[in-house]
């Protein structure tokens, strides 16, 4: 899996025109899954979101966690992380199919809800605008595949 992570001080996924999800303070999370990630790739990478602890804390220094501010995940799934980009035309074939990607993404929401957290989500498959407020701005690059 791999996963853009935007510290956020809002965000919301609009499709059709109307809000699919919308959060305050918390992540901005854009997930791709590629074709040989499991449950347990989901819940690790999910684990692994929402102990970050890249929110300032008293001192100004990034040391609070998504728990500790009480924040929110919004998480949109973006397969275009899987883009093989040697030519100018990028190609999506690293991409998991969705037979594969769908019950992933679903695993991933399920399990930071199981840890407490309000979870909002855009839809898989669907033309969505994204629309945040990034905060730092600070964004981390995850990808289960490196260490």
């Amino acid at each position: 899996m791999r996963a853009v992570v935007t510290r956020v001080a809002g965000a919301r996924v609009t499709i059709d025109g109307r809000v699919n999800g919308q959060i305050d303070r918390g992540f901005l999370v854009l997930l791709g899954i590629g074709p040989d990630d499991t449950p347990e790739t989901a819940r690790h990478l999910a684990d692994k979101i929402c102990n970050l602890r890249v929110f300032e804390d008293e001192n100004g220094k990034m040391n609070r966690s998504l728990e500790q501010v009480e924040g929110s995940l919004l998480v949109v799934s973006q397969f275009t992380l899987y883009a093989d980009t040697s030519s100018r035309r990028p190609g999506f074939t690293g991409a998991a199919k969705p037979d594969v990607a769908i019950p992933l993404y679903e695993e991933f929401l399920s399990h930071c809800r199981e840890r407490g957290f309000p979870v909002e989500h855009g839809e898989f498959g669907a033309d969505m605008q994204v629309d945040s407020r990034n905060d730092g701005p600070v964004t981390i690059l995850f990808d289960t595949q490196r260490p």
